[in-house]
This record gives C-alpha cells, structure tokens and sequence, in this order.
C-alpha cells in the first residue's frame, strides 16, 4: 500500500479528489482494482471509497453506521447544513450574474472581474452580495464590493470548491466538490425535508 500513502492520507484529512483538483490521483482512484487495494487496507479503519453519483469526485464515507460514525457524521451534517444556504444563495448568484443557464459543475471557470463588473451594474445584485458577504460563513468586514467578492471566493477556495490555477491571475475553476455539494443539497431536501427549494432558481439549480 505504500504507492497509495499520500493519496489515502489526503483521503483520510477529508479530501475530496476530482478531475480538477488533480487528474492524475483522479485517474487513479478511477481504476477498479485501486478501488479494491484501498477499501481494503480501510476496512479496519471502518472507511470506504464512494463516489457521487455522476462519479465526478472521490472522497471516503464510513463502511458501517456504528454509535461513533453516527456521532461524527452528526457534527459533520450540523456543519453542512449551516453552510448550505450561503452556499446555495452563492451558485444563485454566479448563475444570475453570468447568465448561466445551469447550475455549476466541476471544470466550469469563473472570472473574478467579470463577475465583480456585472455586479456593479445591478443593485439587487449588489445587495445580495452584501448580504452573502456578511453571513458568517464568509465573515467579510469590508464594504468594498471588490473585497467582498476577493474573501467569498478565498473563502471558497479554502474549502475546496474552487481552484485557482495560477494565484496571479483572478480566475477560478469549480472543483467536483460542488457536484457533491448540490448531491447532499438534493439528499436533505428529499429525505430530511428542509426548505432548501423556495424560490425558482433554486428549483433550477437542483
């Protein structure tokens, strides 16, 4: 197992490996029988390799729902779900101001400046940018639009769901995360039954 360490060790810190994050681990974890060597030396570790379900991104789920996965996971969804609207209200706000006719997906770029002039244009725009600016998942301090929409997307980039590929140019690619993301957005309101869908766009978007 020693050729899949750095990869199980990014696996096991909670890692979520896409095309875009890196093709050659990607193109790795792809292979059955990579499949096979890792679930193996994780299965004592009570961890598996899953994938969504277009298999766009990797990452590790517990085998079986012992009393101490379920504690873990109960921290984790608590996180999730208190990061889902400002999440959601972001992919709203980059599908409006582009003019997308689709929610975001892994490989779709986004330029920083594009997006900073089209909000300038538009006042409604502008004010739900403020407001997502200062929820406290993003915590900007500064009035500034170019700011606000500079610490979203660090911030963004920080929790992997947006890599930027070269740190002096302000474009940025969305990372497979966000396929998992629109997934577990999918799962609570089918299954937990929490208003994640009130408004047109977000129907749109799921």
């Amino acid at each position: 197992m020693l050729q899949h360490g750095p990869l199980l060790e990014r696996l096991l810190a909670g890692d979520f490996i896409c095309q875009v994050s890196d093709e050659d681990a990607f193109r790795h974890l792809s292979l059955e029988q990579t499949q096979q060597d890792i679930n193996h030396y994780l299965r004592p570790l009570n961890r598996r390799l899953v994938s969504n379900e277009d298999n766009s991104v990797y990452f590790l789920a517990y085998h079986e729902l012992n009393k101490a996965a379920r504690e873990q996971l109960s921290g984790q969804f608590a996180l999730t779900v208190q990061s889902l609207l400002p999440l959601l209200e972001w992919l709203q706000l980059v599908q409006e101001t582009l003019g997308r006719d689709s929610a975001l997906t892994a490989g779709d770029t986004i330029k920083l400046q594009e997006f900073v002039l089209r909000t300038e244009d538009n006042q409604s725009l502008r004010q739900r940018l403020n407001q997502l600016a200062s929820d406290r998942f993003f915590n900007s301090q500064s009035d500034a639009l170019d700011n606000q929409v500079k610490l979203i997307f660090r911030r963004l980039k920080e929790h992997g769901y947006l890599l930027q590929p070269h740190s002096d140019r302000q474009y940025y690619i969305v990372t497979g995360k966000i396929d998992y993301l629109i997934d577990v957005i999918r799962f609570i309101r089918d299954e937990e039954h929490l208003p994640v869908d009130d408004t047109p766009t977000q129907q749109a978007i799921l």
